[in-house]
């Protein structure tokens, strides 16, 4: 029998035939799948870590940074101008979910205090070289002219090579190393970047000890 109660249908008879039926709703959407460490485009990323100045800490932050499968591209550390605290600047390529996920990780090692991520946050940043280039009479003042107008200074001259120290960005320093390389790179070395973020925000003066 159309319409009889309880069996959830409704019949040509019945006065609820002509009420617009609306399509079920799951009470509760899910949300959308979080995205999976490795499976975004991987991009630089460059974290800024305040630990406390103790042996061993610079090895554990460089194992779990390899236990979570990356390859440090640079790492600088230094002291900071609080007793006790040392400042690292490491940079290194991977997507945003694997990174942030290894920020935390960080966190929970004893010595670490402070992890920021400055990637998006505008900056002052530089990285030091020095760059030994093989040299000759007929090319030697070429090679200097090259490094002045690229903003670097010679610190040392010798009969068949120059020492040349070069500041700037990462991609700065690079097209220097590439035009050098043109006349042989006998020993080249870098500090990796160091940076600082623009405006009052301080990290070392968000650490509370």
């Amino acid at each position: 029998m159309s319409g009889q109660p309880g069996n959830g249908r409704v019949g040509p008879g019945d006065p609820l035939a002509s009420v617009p039926q609306k399509p079920a709703v799951p009470a509760h959407a899910a949300p959308p799948p979080r995205p999976l460490p490795g499976t975004g485009e991987p991009h630089r990323h460059i974290l800024v870590v305040i630990v406390l100045d103790r042996p061993g800490v610079l090895n554990r932050v460089a194992s779990l940074m390899r236990a979570r499968n990356f390859n440090i591209d640079s790492l600088a550390v230094s002291r900071t101008d609080r007793e006790g605290l040392s400042r690292m600047t490491l940079t290194l390529h991977g997507d945003d979910v694997a990174v942030e996920q290894a920020t935390k990780q960080l966190y929970k090692l004893v010595d670490v205090l402070k992890v920021q991520d400055v990637t998006a946050e505008p900056l002052v940043e530089h990285e030091l070289a020095f760059v030994k280039v093989r040299v000759t009479d007929a090319n030697r003042a070429e090679v200097i002219k090259i490094v002045e107008l690229s903003r670097g200074r010679v610190v040392d001259l010798s009969a068949e090579s120059v020492i040349i120290e070069a500041t700037g960005t990462e991609a700065e320093v690079d097209a220097l190393v590439a035009l050098l390389r043109t006349y042989g790179i006998k020993e080249l070395v870098r500090t990796g970047a160091v940076v600082m973020a623009r405006g009052a925000q301080s990290i070392e003066e968000a650490v509370k000890r």
